[in-house]
Order: structure tokens, then C-alpha cells, then sequence
């Protein structure tokens, strides 16, 4: 695996920007991590994940057209690069195989 890290709320973060797709901007991504996590987000935590992520060259972004609903700002926008796709299949990878390693352990596990 390559040693860029990628710590797991920032996995979150990048797989929902994915499923987002053209719809990945901070307000959509927090309202869909808080309804798949079932509890409240800051707007700055997702803020400050975009930007780690773009820094760290897993993110590109770019601003969509202004519109009146939001008072004539406009949105920016993030899609996952190359490296994030290759980084999300290698970390799915490792996660598979430890699940597979616990065998029966892993269907005993119960919730807390």
C-alpha cells in the first residue's frame, strides 16, 4: 500500500464526494454523512477534510455557476482524482482481507 495516509474520516469524506458526484459541494456532502452516520457534522470539520484532501492531491474542485437561492455565491464543487479511486481500491483491499482473515469471528461480532 502506498504511505500516503488517508485517516477514516477523511474516507468518508471522499467516498461520499464520489457518490455525490456533480453534486459534491460542502452543504451536500455534510447532509449526506450526517444522514449515513446518523448524527451532527460541522460544517468546518468537512471543511478542513476537502482541504487536506485537495492538498494532499485527492481532491480537485472548482466553482459551479452563481445562483440566486444562494444570494449569488457560488458553490465549490469537488470530484476525486486518480490517486483517490487507486488509494479507496487499496484500502478496500486491506479491509477485505482482514475481514476474511477474522472468518467466523467476523459473523459474531455483535453491536455495542
Amino acid at each position: 500500500m502506498k504511505k500516503t495516509k488517508l485517516g477514516e474520516f477523511e474516507e468518508l469524506v471522499l467516498l461520499t464526494v464520489i457518490v455525490l458526484g456533480e453534486e459534491a459541494y460542502g452543504v451536500e456532502i455534510k447532509r449526506e454523512l450526517e444522514e449515513r452516520l446518523n448524527e451532527k457534522l460541522s460544517v468546518g470539520s468537512i471543511q478542513s477534510a476537502l482541504k487536506r484532501m485537495e492538498d494532499k492531491g485527492f481532491l480537485t474542485s472548482e466553482f459551479g455557476e452563481a445562483t440566486q437561492k444562494r444570494g449569488g455565491k457560488r458553490k465549490r464543487i469537488y470530484g476525486a482524482t486518480p490517486l483517490a479511486h487507486r488509494v479507496l481500491h487499496e484500502i478496500k483491499t486491506v479491509r477485505a482481507g482482514l475481514w476474511t482473515s477474522i472468518g467466523d469471528l467476523g459473523q459474531s461480532l455483535k453491536p455495542i
